[in-house]
């Protein structure tokens, strides 16, 4: 026995689906209801947000070998601008931004380390933000991803097995290239050999000699630099000294770039677990030089004109 009703066919809904958005990193089109890019898996909130704000966010790079600090590094700079409004103010645009600052201060808090940064793109904390600085009249938009060391090494070595890598890092007008100073002070060249990897895919993406990465502003900072003297005495020589691969690549493939030194813990020890067996924990927290990288970069970007209103994109 069937029974006669009137159903709405809500024709509108697929209408909705006939008009696709572009990624903001691949400009792959998707649909409107997609959660993450089907081609970079990149979160599709950030070209949501920029098509409801009209607004052009510049992209720029977190970038180093795994375990070398980069997450606590970016979640310790964005801890410290958002409470520091006289020299850079950080407001994060979208609920999504905060993950990673708040994943980040509540580990330290707790004497842990955050955990490993997957190596699945959609499980990256994707930080969206708008940067204020007292000299500038105009805020600049910013988005900056915690990407895995793994998949960097792997993107590397193989090209676009990662297609979001080489689509944000193409886009990127600067980067912030992190290196493992306690390795190098200990006599470990992986460091050296996996920055001088980077420096060179960097180049490669890019060569056109006036928009492409030889004048892109890098940062070059050796982190866990409370555990190495003569790192923070002199970031440059310590360069030269235990990474001269690194050195030489920088002065042949960068016209603008400086190294840095910083730390975040003041004091580490090693804690013995059953599962992970020995552990490298914090004591106290005394970050050191996060910021002064992040500054020089956007000087330099101010200076270049990267961040200027007409410059949207950069070409590859």
């Amino acid at each position: 026995m069937t029974r006669e009703a009137i159903i709405p066919l809500q024709s509108y809904r697929l209408a909705r689906y006939a008009v696709p958005i572009p990624c903001y990193i691949c400009e792959e089109e998707n649909t409107f209801d997609a959660e993450y890019c089907s081609h970079c898996a990149a979160p599709m909130a950030l070209a949501h947000q920029v098509r409801s704000q009209k607004l052009h966010p510049r992209l720029i790079g977190v970038l180093g070998a795994s375990a070398v600090g980069k997450t606590v590094y970016l979640g310790m700079l964005m801890d410290m601008l958002s409470r520091q409004p006289e020299r850079a103010q950080l407001l994060a645009r979208g609920a999504f931004s905060i993950t990673l600052q708040q994943t980040t201060m509540a580990c330290l808090a707790h004497c842990a380390f955050p955990t490993k940064t997957p190596n699945e793109p959609d499980r990256w904390n994707w930080v969206h933000c708008q940067i204020r600085r007292p000299k500038q009249k105009e805020p600049v938009e910013l988005i900056v991803p915690d990407m895995a060391g793994d998949a960097l090494l792997q993107e590397v070595d193989h090209p676009y097995t990662y297609r979001v890598v080489t689509s944000y890092l193409a886009k990127c007008v600067g980067a912030l290239v992190l290196v493992d100073a306690l390795a190098l002070k200990e006599g470990s060249r992986d460091q050296d050999y996996f920055t001088m990897k980077l420096v060179s895919y960097l180049a490669e993406i890019n060569e056109d000699p006036n928009k492409g990465w030889a004048r892109r502003p890098v940062a070059l900072i050796f982190t866990k630099a409370d555990q190495c003297e003569e790192c923070l005495a002199d970031p440059a020589g310590f360069a030269q000294t235990h990474a001269s691969g690194l050195w030489q690549h920088c002065r042949e493939r960068f016209g603008v770039y400086r190294f840095f030194a910083a730390g975040v813990a003041g004091a580490c020890a090693i804690r013995e677990s059953p599962r992970e067996g020995r552990v490298q924990v914090p004591l106290r927290i005394e970050p050191y030089g996060i910021v002064e990288p992040f500054e020089w970069l956007l000087d330099q970007l101010y200076a270049q004109g990267w961040m200027s209103k007409k410059r949207r994109t950069v070409e590859t």
